[in-house]
Order: C-alpha cells, then sequence, then structure tokens
C-alpha cells in the first residue's frame, strides 16, 4: 500500500500523517522531498520544483514491492502543480518546460500510488499560515494541483484520489475510512 498525502505548502500534510503513522505504525513515512534537495535556497523556484519532482517520481518507482506500506508527503504531482502555479502566476524562475518535462514521470509515478490523498484549501479549516508564506503561490499551487488531480492521464486508473478536510480528527477519520472502503 502506498498512499501519497499532497497539498500546497501549509495545507496540513505533515500533521496529517503525524495523526496516521501514530495509529498506524506498520506504516513507514516517507517525508518532504524538499529535505532531499538543496535547502540553502530561501525561496525555492521552478529548478527545485523540479529537483523535488524527480527525487519523489524516483522514490515511488524505485520498488513496488515495499517491504512495509508507505504513507509519502507529496508525490510529484505537488510540484507539478508548482510548476504549473508559478507559470500562472508568471513568476520569475519559472519554466514551461519544466511542466512539459514533468508530465510524463509525474504519470508513470501515479502509477505505483494506490491512494492520493488530496488536502484542498478551505477557508472553514482552521489552518495556521505564517506571515512569510507565499499566499499567492499557495493558492495558485492548490488551484493548479486540483486540476491535476482530475486528469485522468496524468493520475491513471489505478489510484483512488480522495479529497480530505475538516479539523485534525475529521481529516483522519476520512484517511481511515479511505483504507477500509479500498480493501
Amino acid at each position: 500500500m502506498r498512499i501519497v498525502v499532497s497539498g500546497t505548502h501549509a495545507s496540513g500534510k505533515t500533521t496529517l500523517i503525524d495523526d496516521f503513522v501514530a495509529a498506524h505504525p506498520e506504516f513507514e513515512r516517507w517525508g518532504d522531498p524538499f529535505e532531499l534537495v538543496d535547502a540553502s535556497l530561501d525561496e525555492p523556484d521552478a529548478s527545485t520544483f523540479f529537483e523535488q519532482l524527480v527525487s519523489s517520481t524516483r522514490r515511488l518507482t524505485a520498488t513496488d514491492a515495499a517491504d512495509r506500506p508507505v504513507i509519502a508527503e507529496r508525490g510529484p504531482i505537488d510540484f507539478l502543480a508548482y510548476l504549473a502555479a508559478l507559470e500562472s502566476l508568471r513568476r520569475g524562475g519559472r519554466s514551461a518546460t519544466l511542466f512539459e518535462r514533468g508530465f510524463g514521470p509525474t504519470a508513470e509515478a501515479m502509477r505505483h500510488v494506490d491512494l492520493l490523498v488530496v488536502l484542498p484549501l478551505h477557508h472553514r479549516d482552521a489552518l495556521r499560515v505564517a506571515d512569510d508564506d507565499d499566499l499567492e503561490l499557495r493558492a495558485a499551487m492548490d488551484e493548479e494541483l486540483l486540476e491535476l488531480v482530475d486528469d485522468p492521464d496524468l493520475v491513471g486508473e489505478r489510484t483512488r484520489v480522495i479529497e480530505v478536510s475538516g479539523d485534525r480528527a475529521a481529516r483522519l477519520a476520512a484517511l481511515e475510512r479511505a483504507l477500509v472502503d479500498g480493501s
């Protein structure tokens, strides 16, 4: 079982995964691919997002037979959404070419995902956002992600997609229901 939890920055991914792993210690946790790239960058750009896309693609496609079930914070689809958001915002460092180069590998990696849990932004979800978070990029990435997860050429037929919202308890309960419903 491979679960990927996707969402823009400050959408509650880490909290949901923390809660899930505490209740299901049999799952191996894969952290945010940002931890695998050059942390010296203050502000991520298209090349940084593409590097994270490649890292997350590699770890998802490395093997189908993991010793333990896995829950991953972010997948390549997150970084494809960030690349699309940079383009839609007409930000420096954007690159339609990197989006195009990332589409195929992302689609391939998604074939290795059993459940994609998407955390869309909702005004009713009480999430704390730091003053220095890029709110414009956060909203644009959220919009792009929601479009991408509806693309059958990208997500494929094998991967189940669920959207989860609400407070901590509601999000965890929705994820656990999805596991039971999918068995």
